[in-house]
This record gives C-alpha cells, structure tokens and sequence, in this order.
C-alpha cells in the first residue's frame, strides 16, 4: 500500500514509500535506479562460493537488463551509497558485463528500505525471499545455517531460521561433510551427497568410515550419490565393514561379503492363526447381524475357544 510519507531519492524525485512484508520483516521501500558504482556487497552476505555465472550474465544481456531490482538500504558508512540486501549475484554479474566495455547495464533497477536494517533483520529478509526460490531446497539451507552460526552463533542462527538448536546442527553437520567432497564434477552436488551419508546412522559413521567415503568419491570409485544408501546395510556387518574401509574394498565388493539373511518359514501355526483372526476381523456387521442367535454357528465358536484354552495351556 502506498504510505503518505514521500522522501526523495538521489535525483530528487519524489516518490511513494510501499510496504513490503517479508515474514516478521516488515520493510518500507521505493524503486529507483543507480549506478553499478554506487552500489556495495554486503560483507555479512550468506551466501557462499562463486558469483561470476556466464550463463546469468548471457541472460542479463538476453533481457537487456534486470528485470528483478536488486532490494538494498542506504549505506550506514557511505553516504549516497546503497548496500545490498538481496541480489548480489545480480549485481556481480552486471558489473562484470560493464568492466567486458557494455555500459548499457550500468544503470540497475534497485529497490531501497528507507533505514538501513539491523543484522538481524537483514539476514531474516534475505532468508525469507530465499526460502520462495527453487535452490532453497536444493542446496542454500545448509550453507545459510553454517554462515548464520559463523556470523551470529547458534541460538540466534536457530531463531531466525525458524528451526531447533539440534535441527541448525544437522544443517551444520550436513554442510560441513559437504565440504570435503572436492572432486565433484558439479560442486553444488556436494549437498546431495553429504544428505545422503547423514542418513547413515550417526553411531555407524565413524571418522574412519567418513575418511573411506569421501576418499573413493573424489577417486571416483564412487559416481552416485544413491549408491550411498548401501553403507545403511554394510557398516552393521562387521565383515562388510571392513571389507569397505580396505584399500580395494568399495560398496560392491562390501555387498558381496553380506551375511545372508536368516529368513523365517513361511507358514506355520503362527501365521494360521493370524489368517484365521483377520478373516473373523474383515466379516462386514451386516453379516454378524444375519448370523444372530445361529445355533450351529455359536458350536463351533465354542469348540474354538476349547481349542484355544487347551492351544495357550500346552505353550505357557
């Protein structure tokens, strides 16, 4: 909604606050542009890894500019400077294709708070506009939480993530374990894979067993990260298990050393019995009403609760 208040931008046109509510942030923002110069990362970015991307920067030209503006608030140490909240792969990306000589993408669309945020404020902004994209899911939940307990420490981290200490932990676990895959052709797959090795039983993955996975994936002795699945079966047999932490050992190997499976007969008094009560269960009420005051029926009834009485006394 537009408010009355009417400050003025760098240009001093006059133009309308509108309040944009963001979760439990609520902001107070105009649109205008500014100069790729005038605009400044912020250093306490979540975001981590590289922000050159060739195919954005094709995309930008394809577009002939941004068409999402880049949500900022003034600079609290750089007069007449603006500092990013959200977007600075965008604006990395468009400063890049101004420095290539291609001054038409110097002029960026930006969208300014009329305060500068508090620290926290800022990261629950940018967390809650990340949260409706599409790589949330895919791989900024784990790395948001490990930058957030570096910047700001757990409980604080947890608080405006929304999730429990424990639950930060895991994010943290499963970030970390990431980091140790170095040899991936994709290196944003490097979540997937730590998310699969932490559906491994904590108490099965010792330090020696992460140490033996993360070396056979960057020797590429292992190529899926579904393939990961088969330690929930190996590491409880001993045999398997060290068949895998061996120098030529590796999943397929570990498999073939399995125990077999004890498998229990088929059939059986134990198996008749629960046919038998399943059959009783499934007969409809209509049916039971029918059979009222059934004398035949009611015999043999008590002719099976003898069997049973005298079934229970011979195995107590």
């Amino acid at each position: 909604m537009n408010s009355p208040s009417q400050p003025k931008d760098r240009d001093n046109v006059v133009v309308n606050l509108q309040e944009r509510r963001l979760d439990r942030t609520i902001l107070r923002t105009y649109r205008t542009k500014a100069d790729v110069d005038a605009i400044v990362p912020n250093e306490k970015q979540p975001r981590l890894g590289p922000k050159i991307d060739e195919e954005l920067q094709r995309q930008i030209e394809a577009n002939g500019g941004l068409f999402e503006p880049l949500l900022v608030e003034p600079h609290p140490d750089l007069p007449g400077k603006y500092r990013i909240i959200d977007g600075d792969r965008r604006w990395t990306n468009s400063r890049a294709l101004v420095e290539q000589g291609k001054e038409e993408f110097r002029q960026l669309p930006i969208e300014v708070t009329d305060r500068t945020l508090s620290d926290e404020d800022r990261l629950r902004a940018w967390i809650y506009i990340h949260r409706q994209r599409k790589e949330w899911d895919a791989k900024e939940k784990e790395m948001v939480a490990y930058r957030l307990v570096d910047l700001m420490g757990r409980a604080s981290a947890a608080n405006i993530l929304g999730v429990t200490v424990r639950d930060l932990d895991k994010l943290v676990d499963i970030f970390e374990l990431s980091e140790k895959f170095t040899s991936l052709r994709d290196p944003s797959a490097a979540i997937t894979w730590a998310r699969e090795m932490m559906g491994v039983s904590k108490k099965l993955l010792t330090p020696s067993i992460v140490e033996a996975v993360v070396k056979k994936v960057n020797d590429k002795r292992i190529t899926n990260s579904k393939e990961l699945r088969k330690l929930r079966t190996i590491l409880p047999d001993p045999v398997a298990r060290a068949n895998f932490l061996s120098e030529g050992g590796d999943l397929d190997s570990a498999m073939l050393r399995l125990a077999p499976v004890e498998t229990k007969p088929k059939g059986g008094l134990s198996d008749d019995l629960a046919a038998a009560v399943e059959a009783m269960r499934s007969v409809p009420w209509t049916t039971l009403q029918d059979l009222k005051g059934d004398a035949e029926l009611l015999k043999k009834i008590e002719a099976a609760e003898e069997l049973l009485r005298s079934l229970k006394k011979a195995i107590t």
